[in-house]
């Protein structure tokens, strides 16, 4: 028996394990492995760093890009083709990267890597799970699926590390090659193919189109929402280093206070599932709110290691959990119906903020000549977030109430 011919209830019971697992090899090899690889490489070749980091933004872009056709694919039925060939060419491409002599062949290389993010990572994922699973089950297996994917820089950072300390760098990526095409493409080619009926609790759906949720108040709240969450996110994260050095607290408290970002994330995502009976909407809610008090907490206490810990775990937990209502906010709050495609709308933007935020707060740091003021436009964001969050949770109802007033 194929997986495709499970059923949805049984989807969970025999295969989201090796779903997870294959999620932690996609994630540490076409994202988590980027800085360390670029690292080697500009020591060996003596290229600039802006210039290794620009093929990162161009590959972020591209994954913004492909987002949409990615989803409306999933919609159709074939994830399974999106995500097992879009790891047998992320294989490809990490063979070419191996052979960068030359910027422009570096460049084309990576930005293959960074369009096919959008094919293998969690947008393609929750698509997978949301198109062909028991709609009931749905939370579940996205938080099953990100709690794997929470260890994917915990297991893929050391194990790089190890590699570049016996072999070169192309010699790295060519393992990291034969990890997509052999472990990611062979799990994901096991994944439920073909047209799965698209229910509501009042019966079937009809398919949506983006002209309709274009027309949709809750999905421009969304969009907002996800939009600053992006933002905050990226800026954040690679900036928070040297915020804690300009602050400074040293760099051996500066490193364990990152190094507690990720199991924080992972605690986060296995808390949630002690609240399943709870809506995204009451959960999101809270949870969103714990972001602009986390950073709020550094603005104030930028020297106190114990209470820069205790945010530090804070914000981790919470953008755990914000990544499992992310994933379920469109079918939560807006319609089962054709998730790919509107959840592709919202990625796109999404992405290219995610892309440009960290060079617009390098750009803040500069004008300012401090993390003061990024901290300061932050929490300003995580407000405006945790309101557009709070007005798609509003508008929804409506938008719920005209759903089931329509004729199926």
């Amino acid at each position: 028996m194929t997986i495709s011919q499970l059923k949805p209830d049984r989807f969970g019971l025999t295969f989201l394990s090796a779903f997870g697992f294959a999620q932690i090899c996609s994630w540490g090899t076409l994202f988590y492995a980027f800085p360390q690889i670029a690292l080697a490489m500009e020591t060996d070749l003596g290229w600039d760093r802006s210039a290794l980091y620009g093929a990162l933004t161009l590959g972020l872009l591209l994954s913004a890009a492909a987002a949409v056709p990615v989803g409306i694919m999933s919609d159709k039925g074939h994830g399974r083709i999106v995500m097992s060939g879009g790891s047998v060419l992320a294989g490809l491409f990490f063979v070419l990267w191996s052979q960068s002599h030359t910027l422009t062949w570096y460049y084309f290389s990576f930005a293959g890597i960074g369009l096919l993010q959008a094919a293998v990572l969690y947008t393609a994922a929750f698509a997978v799970v949301a198109r062909h699973c028991d709609p009931s089950k749905t939370r579940h297996y996205i938080t099953v699926l990100t709690l794997w994917g929470g260890f994917a820089s915990t297991v893929f950072i050391p194990l790089i590390e190890a590699m570049l300390s016996i072999m070169d760098w192309r010699q790295v990526l060519l393992v990291l090659a034969a990890v997509n095409v052999v472990l990611c493409a062979g799990i994901y080619w096991k994944l439920p193919t073909g047209d799965h009926t698209e229910k509501t609790d009042s019966g079937i759906e009809p398919k949506r189109t983006s002209a309709w949720a274009l027309a949709q108040p809750v999905f421009w709240a969304l969009l907002v929402y996800m939009a600053l969450h992006a933002v905050i996110e990226n800026a954040f994260r690679f900036h928070l280093y040297p915020m804690f050095i300009e602050n400074g607290i040293g760099s051996e408290n500066a490193v364990f206070l990152l190094a507690l970002l990720g199991p924080a994330q992972v605690v986060g995502r296995i808390v949630i599932n002690f609240w399943q009976t709870r809506s995204i909407s009451s959960i999101g809610m809270f949870v969103a709110a714990l972001i602009p008090i986390a950073l709020l907490a550094m603005l104030i206490a930028p020297n106190a290691v114990p209470i820069l810990m205790v945010a530090t775990v804070t914000y981790g937990a919470a953008a755990g959990i914000l990544t499992i209502v992310n994933g379920m906010a469109v079918p939560e709050l807006l319609t089962r119906s054709s998730y790919g495609l509107i959840n592709g709308m919202m990625q796109t933007p999404m992405l290219v903020l995610r892309a440009f935020a960290p060079s617009i707060a390098a750009l803040s740091y500069s004008a300012t000549g401090s993390y003061s003021g990024l901290l300061y436009g932050l929490v300003v964001s995580g407000v405006l977030m945790v309101l557009a969050f709070g007005a798609a949770v509003v508008l929804s109802k409506r938008t719920r109430r005209e759903l089931h007033a329509e004729p199926f």
